[in-house]
Formats: C-alpha cells, structure tokens, sequence
C-alpha cells in the first residue's frame, strides 16, 4: 500500500483550508465546506456511492457482496486555529484503506466498506461535542442543543439551515446505522504518551468519563489592610487548597483532573474574596474510580471550606460515562499495530472521540492512536512524523482487513 497520496492530500488540504494561524475548518462555516468538496473530489474516480445524511455527516459507501457494514470513521472540522491533523488524518486514511480494498476485489469486497465523516466532532462552534455521531447514534438530545448560539448570535439551527439540513430531523441520520458491524477509526493522540515511550502507536481502550463541575467558596468580603489575617473568611484560601489535592485526588485513582478557571467576587485589589469559583474536571476510564474522584474532591471542598470558616456549594456542568471500546476489536488493533512497527500499549483517551458515540449505539468500536510531536494538539504546532503517519495508515489498513475477515 503506497502511503505518499494520503501524505500529500494532508498537506493539500492543509494548504486549502489553513494560514500562517492554524486550519480554519469549524464546522458549518466555508472553510468546512471547502475541505468536504475536497474530499469528495478525491472519490471521483471510485466505485462509491457518496451522500450525506439528515445530521450532516459525509457517507461515502463501497459496496460488497453483504450488507453488513465496516465503518471507518473521521471529521474534516477543526477548532479555529488547530492542527493539520486533527480529524483529516482520520479521514484520509480511510479513504486510502477504501482505494486499496476496491482495487483488490474490483470494486466488490466481501463486506460493505463506509467511509464517513462526522459533522462538527470538535463543537467549538456551539459547545456540543460529537455533533453528528450522537445525532447518528440516537444519543443527542435535541431539546439541550436547540437554543445553543455561537459568538455570532447564529443558532445551531440556522446554521444547520444555512448548509441545507433540517434541524428537526437531524435524528434522522440513526437509519444509517442499520447495517453496520464494526467500526473503526484512527486519530492523533493529541498528548504526549507515546512521546514518552517511544512508540508509534498505540490501541485506544475506550474514552474516558467525565465528571465536570463548579465549585464556589462563600467567604466575606472585607478590607484588604484593615482586616487580620487571622479573622478572614477568604473564599479564595479555600479554592486555592483545591489546586494541589485535585492532582492528588487523580494520582491515587490514576485518573486525571483540572481546575480550567477561577473568578473572585468583589475581584478587587482591596478586598477578600466573597465568593471564588473554580471549575473542576475529572476524567477517568472506570466508571467506579471516576465516582471515587469525585466524592474524594466533594469531601476536600468540605475540608477547606471548613478550616477557612467558609461555604461551599456545588453545581454540575458536565456528566458522561466512561465508553470502554471492543475488546476483540481490541485485540485486532494489537496485531495490526504490532505487525505494522512491532510493539504496541493500550491506554484510554482523555478526549472524546465519535467512536465513543458509536459504540454508545451498541456497535462494537475500536481506535488507534498515533504519536504526536509535542504532545500538542489543538494548536498550530500540532504534528506526527511522515514516518509515524505512514506507519499509521498502514496500522488502519490492516486493522481493516482482519475485521473485514470477521464480518464475512
């Protein structure tokens, strides 16, 4: 399999659709458009059947002699200012695993072979991730998402009106799930794991739950230079103790936690700190340590908000179940991996993924990763060798071929 066209599709497309500041391709919006008609204009000369679904998801469909489906998954959508390969590596590799399977059974494979690219993964735009997976999967609930706005005031519906869907009907895209068997799907990690081991590439063994809150300290307000230190009740103190035992907190259950912001009340120069709210998130890959976390940050709130004399009260923002991914599709991902570069690891993604909605709509799912330069991602300087990359689509090309083998 000759892995130099998909290179040089990547840099095509990210010659078409970036600048000096990153890619420029969020969901909805030209530049997304632009790399879809650039996309399919590479299908031009394949046997497949190319159309797009209710939610507005890209399905690129070769034919086999069953209906039962392998789906390869991807999203050509970007954050504003991303990498070069978030997602449209993805998304190219699958389209070089369709080439190489239609040109060795003419056109014909044993199983159907699906190429799809999911509308809006990243969510930048109107802060729903897995836009189109979970529409696809049945699993997006439309009342949540139907009065989201981006920073433009647009809807999520008029935007979706603006590139021809239906808002109403987005569930609509479930009925192209039928036939499917497995899916699979090949992403950058995005972090630095496998920088620090050394290796190429790895099998992903499920997405991580998430458990994301608010948390705000209840003090008093009081003069900054009149007020003893020993009478203060500093609502900043307390959250402040958070910072150091969330890391804590996630070394004991090895899983990982973020305190992403902090605000004050009054916020003045002047002042203790009234109120002080920070928000925690806490990701871990089995459901029982992610509750574990959870309840060991409750109890540490209570604690400093106890010794600083304070309140504290909590507020949930985000709440998503761990997604362990196929185990015998797992297994697949090893060989392929091992036969590819000849070492492999299992490790859980932080980041969603749609392969984590697929699999929520009860089809066996599995995802590799490649290494990324840095450990950066959502970034300009995002990167992965040329080495790594081709090792990738070879990686994806087998994993391919032994599930197409167990569908048949």
């Amino acid at each position: 399999m000759d892995t130099s066209l998909t290179i040089a599709e990547l840099k095509e497309l990210r010659a078409l659709t970036s600048d000096q500041r990153g890619a420029h391709r969020e969901a909805f919006t030209p530049g997304w458009v632009l790399a879809r008609q650039f996309l399919e204009e590479r299908m031009a000369n394949l046997p497949l059947e190319t159309h797009r679904d209710h939610a507005g998801n890209f399905w690129a469909t070769l034919r086999g002699q069953t209906s039962r489906s392998l789906l390869i998954g991807g999203h050509l959508d970007s954050v504003p200012n991303g990498g070069w390969l978030d997602g449209s590596l993805n998304t190219l590799a699958g389209l070089a695993v369709l080439r190489r399977i239609s040109k060795e059974f003419n056109g014909r494979p044993p199983v159907t072979i699906r190429l799809v690219d999911w509308a809006d993964e990243e969510g930048t735009r109107f802060g729903k991730s897995l836009f189109g997976s979970s529409a696809c999967a049945g699993i997006l609930n439309l009342d949540e998402v139907r009065h989201l706005i981006d920073r433009n005031g647009i809807s999520l519906p008029d935007a979706l009106s603006a590139v021809g869907l239906d808002f109403e009907k987005v569930l609509d895209s479930g009925n192209e799930l039928v036939d499917a068997a497995a899916y699979i799907e090949l992403h950058i990690e995005q972090g630095p794991v496998l920088l620090d081991l050394g290796l190429p590439l790895a099998s992903v063994s499920g997405t991580c739950g998430v458990e994301r809150h608010a948390i705000t300290f209840h003090g008093q307000a009081a003069h900054s230079g009149s007020t003893p230190m020993s009478r203060r009740k500093d609502a900043f103190l307390a959250a402040a103790k958070m910072a150091p035992e969330i890391y804590r907190i996630a070394g004991r259950h090895a899983g990982v936690a973020t305190i992403g912001s902090c605000t004050t009340e009054p916020g003045i120069v002047t002042s203790v700190a009234e109120t002080c709210r920070i928000t925690l998130d806490q990701r871990h890959l089995e459901a029982q340590s992610l509750a574990s976390m959870l309840a060991d940050g409750r109890a540490a709130a209570d604690r400093f908000a106890g010794e600083g004399g304070v309140g504290v009260s909590w507020e949930g923002l985000c709440q998503i179940d761990p997604v362990p991914f196929d185990s015998r599709l797992l297994d697949l991902c090893d060989e392929a991996i091992i036969e590819t570069c000849g070492a492999t690891h299992r490790m859980p993604s932080g980041p969603l993924h749609d392969a984590s909605a697929v699999a929520r709509a009860g089809i066996p799912a599995a995802m590799m990763f490649v290494q990324s330069l840095h450990g950066i991602s959502h970034n300009p300087i995002e990167d992965s060798s040329e080495e790594h990359l081709n090792m990738a689509v070879h990686a994806l090309d087998r994993l391919a071929s032994k599930v197409m083998k167990t569908l048949v």
